[in-house]
Formats: C-alpha cells, structure tokens, sequence
C-alpha cells in the first residue's frame, strides 16, 4: 500500500534535457514509475533512444526538439499540453574558470541557461499546471535540478554556484507561492555524477581526486541515484514536502 504512492500512473511528465545524462536517466525512471512523458532535448536522436526504450513501461512519450532558451518555442510546446502534473526542470550546463578569469560571455551563457530559462519553464509549467480544475485535489510537483554547488562552493565555480544558489532561492519562494495550488516545488542537490557533460572533467586525474576526497562515502553518485530522488519527490510519497532541497551527496556539504 505505501508503495502506491510512488505509482505515477496517469500523470504527465515534462522532462528537460532529456537526451543525455541526469535528464535522460530521470525520464526512464519516471516512466518506469507509470508516468506518461513529455521530453524535450536540442537533439532529435537521443530524444528517439528515449521513445524507444519507454515503449516496454506502456506510457505515452511525447518528445520535441528545442532549445530551453527560446521561450516562444518553449511555451508553445507546454501550452500545446493536455495537461502537465510533473516538471522535471533538469536541462543546465557548466562552464569551470577561475572567478578572475571568467569571460562575460560565458558567464551570461551560464545565467541565461541555469537561470532565466528554468524561471521561464517552471512558470510556464506552474501556468498550465494551476489551469487544471482538479489541481488541488491531485497536486502537482516541480523538480528543479539543483546542485551541491547551490549549498557550497568551490575552485572554478563562482559561476555556476551563482546559480545554482539562485535557483535554491527560486525554489522557496515557487513552493510559498504555489503552496495554496497543492504545487508542491523542492530541488535535488547531486554530488558530482559521471555524466557525459562531466566525463571530460574527470581526465583531470587531480580534478579527479580532489573530487573523490571531498566525498566522505568515497564515490561518485549513479545517476539512478539521482533519479530515484526525482521520482520520490514527483510522486505522492513526497505530498508534504516543498520548498527544501534533497541532498544527494554522499556527505559533502556535511563537512
């Protein structure tokens, strides 16, 4: 009975950046869990992997090829919707520097991804999501994929903690404001996950190490460990959670 209630069956899910790594994982494992997809990545290719490897789970998968940061298109997409009950607002980037040598461009790359798109996308989603009559009786969940680096920082990433930081604020002031909608709105925190946006990183052997020391439980995280979270906090399990962020990982901001 109590697992029930991580049974997404029925609902619809919208999963950014969903071609690659945490995003493509997070998708797979939400469909496992029964809930109809709605994924959407810059490459048609990954998107199709996706579609058919869902197949077997018997969901719905709708997939769309676009960039996060074209918000005609971005809303265009999401209004199209029938209904959206879940968003798992996962696409970001990173772009390590030393904060003295940061180029502006970059830095407003990373804030235009990280920042401004996720604010477009979960008030998009957070829109279609209160239009539904029964909201309140069946809720809703934003997952927005924060970061260790939203808690803590480090060498190479004034950046992206920025924010990361931002959008642990985001989601506090989302989870008060949607609260009377039965919105409910956290942040996942991983700890560095071997992704393929994180593989070239780790050829740094020094990188590498520093990293791994920095984990009291001595390894990376599997990015099924990162997904179990996102499906815990979509589902009905996590009804009295919102506004806090689910650290995944393995201790270090425990330090």
């Amino acid at each position: 009975m109590f697992l029930n209630k991580y049974n997404l069956k029925n609902k619809n899910a919208l999963v950014t950046g969903a071609g690659k790594g945490l995003g493509r994982a997070c998708a797979i494992a939400l469909a496992e869990a029964g809930a109809n997809l709605i994924i959407i990545s810059r490459t048609k290719k990954d998107l199709d992997k996706i579609s058919k490897i869902v197949k077997k789970f018997k969901v719905k998968c709708k997939s769309y090829v676009c960039d996060i940061t074209n918000y005609n298109e971005i809303k265009r997409i999401i209004n199209s919707q029938s209904k959206i009950d879940v968003l798992i607002n996962n696409a970001g980037t990173n772009i390590p520097e030393y904060f003295e040598k940061v180029k502006r461009e970059d830095m407003e790359y990373l804030v235009k991804i990280n920042t401004v798109a996720s604010f477009n996308l979960a008030q998009l989603c957070a829109l279609k999501m209160i239009k539904a009559k029964n909201r309140k009786r069946i809720g809703g969940s934003i997952v927005n994929m924060s970061s260790q680096m939203g808690h803590v920082s480090g060498a190479k990433r004034s950046v992206y903690s920025m924010t990361k930081f931002g959008l642990e604020g985001l989601t506090k002031g989302m989870a008060l404001d949607l609260a009377k909608y039965n919105i409910r709105v956290n942040t996942v925190c991983p700890t560095f996950v071997v992704t393929p946006m994180t593989k070239k990183f780790l050829k740094d052997k020094k990188f590498k190490r520093d990293m791994l020391n920095s984990i009291p439980l001595g390894r990376f995280a599997e990015m099924s460990e990162i997904s179990s979270a996102v499906v815990f906090l979509a589902s009905d399990a996590a009804s009295m959670i919102t506004g806090t962020s689910l650290l995944v990982d393995g201790g270090w901001t425990a330090r």
